[in-house]
């Protein structure tokens, strides 16, 4: 005769036993391991703290029309001209400063109300008997992120060049970028890097020294610097011309910046890691303690409990 179920209900079984015994260090021993374990083995695995993380953001940039400028000439080593903005600089020149016609715009190419480019043009007046065959300019910017940390400071494009042959023109196209040697903060002002890398106050030939001027930027966590620069040199300067120098300078669309998160952040994405692992170890010592009780590998009392529910069907 064929034999079905007609009724089901389920049955509950409470295993009971004294503080001290095997049954209570076997319960907290499961517990320890069920919940330390996967915490140990998803902070090995590397990556359960974000101590680093990264974000994309267009930052405001603005030349400060502040520049300074050095042209190497043929002839005896260390002959050259020179300009600047600093007028104590300009000072201590004397006949080595030339003035140069500055023209220089920035141009939002693409409508969002933020420069995209700096198009600058300086043309430096030399006698005929002049011939430049090397550039140093050092243009200042202003640098400002907001997504985060309110982050300012003062960063340079700086453009050394040598001409293979007396030059009449440069011309430089590059990209103004980013250098971190730390993460930014998530939040705050930060505006260690917003003072002037000059005291255009000191009249100390020191202190507008280029060597010691990029050493002294260089230094510093966070830099710009103008990277892979096309440059295009043109000989054959004519009597009475000036020497040109063209510069168009792109600034970035968007940058990756790397910054510090927050504790909330860290913790968000610790638990995640921790919990697939715990889920884990739950199942699995769940399936432990059952086969355990259920086959009295440790005596305990049990005590059998029918559903209320089901027992009154």
């Amino acid at each position: 005769m064929a034999v079905f179920e007609v009724f089901a209900h389920p049955e509950l079984r409470r295993y009971k036993t004294t503080i001290v015994s095997k049954a209570t260090v076997f319960q907290i021993s499961c517990f320890l391991l069920t919940f330390i374990v996967p915490l140990f083995i998803a902070y090995r695995s590397g990556g359960f703290w974000f101590k680093e993380s990264t974000y994309q953001e267009t930052p405001v940039v603005a030349f400060k029309h502040e520049l300074m400028l050095v042209l190497d000439l043929q002839g005896n080593p260390g002959d050259f001209v020179t300009y600047s903005t600093f007028q104590a600089y300009n000072q201590l020149q004397e006949n080595r400063l030339r003035i140069p016609l500055i023209t220089s715009r920035e141009e939002d190419e693409n409508g969002d109300g933020r420069a995209d480019m700096l198009k600058f043009n300086l043309e430096m007046p030399l006698m005929d008997t002049e011939n430049v065959v090397g550039v140093r300019l050092v243009l200042f910017f202003y640098y400002k992120l907001l997504k985060y940390s309110s982050f300012h400071m003062e960063s340079l494009a700086i453009i050394t060049e040598v001409a293979p042959s007396p030059a009449a023109k440069l011309y430089v196209n590059g990209d103004l970028v980013v250098r971190q040697k730390q993460a930014l903060a998530h939040r705050g002002i930060d505006s260690r890097f917003n003072d002037s890398l000059i005291d255009s106050s000191s009249s100390f030939a020191e202190e507008y020294n280029l060597q010691n001027l990029i050493e002294k930027y260089n230094k510093r966590n966070v830099t710009t610097r103008l990277v892979t620069p096309d440059k295009v040199w043109t000989s054959g300067r004519g009597a009475g011309a000036p020497f040109i120098l063209q510069a168009d300078i792109a600034y970035p669309a968007e940058e990756t910046y790397r910054y510090r998160p927050g504790f909330w952040y860290m913790i968000k994405w610790g638990w995640v890691q921790y919990l697939a692992v715990l889920v884990l170890f739950l199942y699995i010592f769940e399936r432990v303690k059952v086969f355990v009780f259920v086959n009295q590998l440790v005596t305990t009392i049990v005590e059998r409990i029918t559903d209320n529910k089901n027992k009154m069907m």
